[in-house]
């Protein structure tokens, strides 16, 4: 249940149009609805701003569609991560408004639009190289569906430093970033050495040998000498849209 639904019926409560007896039976799986193998938080859009995420790795099809179904008798718009193409083919025949993005394996279900937030600054997603674009989608379309104004740069890393600097305009007009890499991970010290703004560093597992499937990047970025510079996972970038919702909130 989100805010919007709860004020309705409480506003409805309060006009005479629905009994409190109807008002509890509506809101008897308000904190978390038990399904055996889950316990939904339904909750959670009160208390965060956006109904639980579902990861979908580890998860059968079958697990992902009953925790669906439980979440769009609340209208909830539906968020799906690390989700593999045979199982969101199954899904999307269940679900065929839903939409599912292979490169980033996302998945979105959306039981109402996606409001922009105007009020909210640019989120803008920066990938040092075309193979970290996976997880930049991931975090761009996770901070797109949470209601922020997006934008991206991808493949501007500094083996070409000058395709970077191009884009310095865009670059300045953003309140929060989020820069993704691999290989040593240098693009976000870079990024934060030219901007006022939260940067957000999202190391990814991409990088030969020595970068130890992300771990090298993952150091470089915790190391950095520019201020404003955070940190999240090896290749989380719903983690790092999440983050950039709450900052762009503030």
């Amino acid at each position: 249940m989100n805010p919007d639904r709860l004020k309705d019926l409480l506003n409805q409560v309060k006009m005479g149009e629905v009994s409190v007896e109807q008002a509890l039976k509506k809101m008897k799986h308000l904190p978390f609805e038990d399904i055996d193998f889950a316990r939904i938080d339904h909750h959670r859009s009160l208390r965060k701003g956006f109904p639980e995420v579902i990861f979908g790795e580890g998860k059968t099809d079958k697990q992902i569609m009953d925790i669906m179904a439980r979440m769009k008798k609340y209208k909830d718009n539906i968020l799906v991560t690390r989700l593999d193409a045979p199982k969101a083919a199954k899904i999307r025949k269940r679900f065929p408004e839903a939409s599912y993005h292979p490169l980033s394996r996302v998945l979105t279900c959306l039981s109402k639009p996606v409001k922009t937030q105007e009020t909210r600054g640019l989120v803008l997603v920066i990938s040092a190289g075309t193979s970290d674009m996976p997880v930049a989608e991931e975090a761009l379309l996770t901070a797109q569906i949470m209601g922020n104004p997006v934008e991206y740069l991808y493949d501007v890393g500094i083996a070409g430093l000058h395709r970077l600097m191009a884009q310095q305009e865009k670059i300045m007009s953003a309140s929060v970033l989020i820069v993704v890499a691999g290989m040593e991970g240098a693009l976000p010290s870079v990024v934060g050495g030219l901007v006022d703004r939260p940067v957000i560093a999202v190391p990814t597992s991409i990088g030969y040998g020595a970068s130890f499937n992300g771990l090298a990047a993952l150091l470089s970025m915790l190391n950095s000498c520019a201020s404003g510079v955070a940190v999240v996972n090896i290749d989380n970038g719903f983690g790092a849209g999440y983050l950039a919702t709450l900052i762009n909130r503030l």
